[in-house]
């Protein structure tokens, strides 16, 4: 048994995945009499479970090999996974660094796993000495780092995860979703030599394919082949593998909007500065601006009576509300509303 195996639930090691018909067959041409799929129709085929030509496709563009990658039907059942693999129910713990992103503690709650929370710092930044001290609880299992932080919208220190990464004997899991609009190198290639390492990234995001739910991790192949043996064995339907797959063949198209949507982010950044009622437009290295203001349930309600929709972060962080990254013109239609409210 390997440390990444010990690093798995026993039941987990044990288990024999459900065989699907195409598991035994992966070519496209041949007399498909084995999946009681109706011979009609241009859908009626099951998808390919492992989403290999995808894969080879996304191992060009991230410099990843195929084998490390795994496909999840959007990121969150990537992280569901991981509680599921990682984190026996009743008893393990995993550890997070709020405020973040909220999928994390449902997934948790779901799985009946409990939580170790060490808030960021008041720069948003990962408290390392708290962290470290928390990590010494053997019956962690699962740490989740989200950088680009959501809702914060900054990237973490990367020393303050290599802290993490070389001294937490469980699995590391880093949630990139919001890598494309930020400076900071990606964690992806530190999987190739670090077992207990997984990075989430996604088409949702910079790749605008938000609706066809489709998230990657990149981690030690070893591993991909537990998140295999109890991933659904349809996950990604072909419908959305064909679309993430043109997504990919123009993804000079999809690097051009990413342009666009940091000068945006910039240009939005400096209005809202000028705007009386917001008292603080935090930094950002993802495709949204968290602000604060005097009275953010105010701005929100406003906003939506106009049909105008942001995120309310109140309850989460006091004073904030967070700002999605628009066209020009969507953000020229916010801009004119906040200044007729502060009028």
């Amino acid at each position: 048994m390997t440390e990444i195996d010990r690093l798995v639930r026993e039941n987990i090691s044990a288990l024999t995945p459900y065989s699907c018909a195409r598991d035994e067959f992966s070519g496209s041409d041949g007399t498909f009499l084995d999946a009681n799929e109706n011979p009609f129709g241009s859908l009626n085929r099951y998808p390919d479970p492992y989403q290999r030509e995808l894969k080879e496709k996304i191992s060009v563009i991230k410099g990843i090999p195929a084998s490390s990658i795994f496909l999840g039907n959007g990121s969150d059942e990537i992280i569901d996974l991981c509680f599921r693999i990682f984190c026996k129910p009743g008893s393990d713990k995993a550890i997070i660094f709020p405020p973040t992103y909220g999928m994390y503690q449902v997934a948790a709650e779901i799985n009946d796993v409990k939580l170790v929370r060490v808030p960021l710092t008041d720069d948003f930044q990962i408290d390392t000495p708290e962290a470290m001290e928390a990590l010494n609880d053997r019956s962690l299992k699962l740490a989740i780092i989200c950088s680009p932080n959501n809702p914060t919208g900054n990237a973490m220190k990367a020393s303050d995860i290599e802290i993490i990464i070389r001294n937490f004997k469980g699995i590391v899991l880093i949630d990139e979703a919001y890598c494309d609009f930020s400076e900071h190198k990606s964690f992806k290639e530190m999987t190739e030599t670090t077992g207990n390492l997984i990075v989430m990234q996604t088409f949702s995001k910079a790749m605008g394919m938000a609706a066809a739910r489709i998230g990657m991790a990149f981690m030690n192949p070893l591993l991909v082949t537990y998140f295999n043996k109890i991933k659904p064995p349809y996950n990604i339907s072909t419908i959305n593998q064909r679309a993430a797959l043109k997504c990919l063949k123009r993804y000079e198209l999809v690097q051009t909007r990413i342009s666009l949507i940091l000068k945006e982010r910039e240009r939005l950044a400096g209005a809202l500065e000028k705007i009386t009622i917001i008292e603080k437009v935090f930094p950002s290295d993802a495709n949204f601006l968290l602000v604060r203001t005097a009275d953010p349930d105010r701005i929100y309600n406003e906003l939506k009576d106009k049909n105008i929709i942001v995120r309310n972060r109140n309850l989460i962080i006091r004073g904030c509300i967070r700002i999605t990254v628009g066209t020009r013109r969507e953000n020229d239609i916010l801009l004119k509303a906040l200044r007729n409210i502060s009028l």
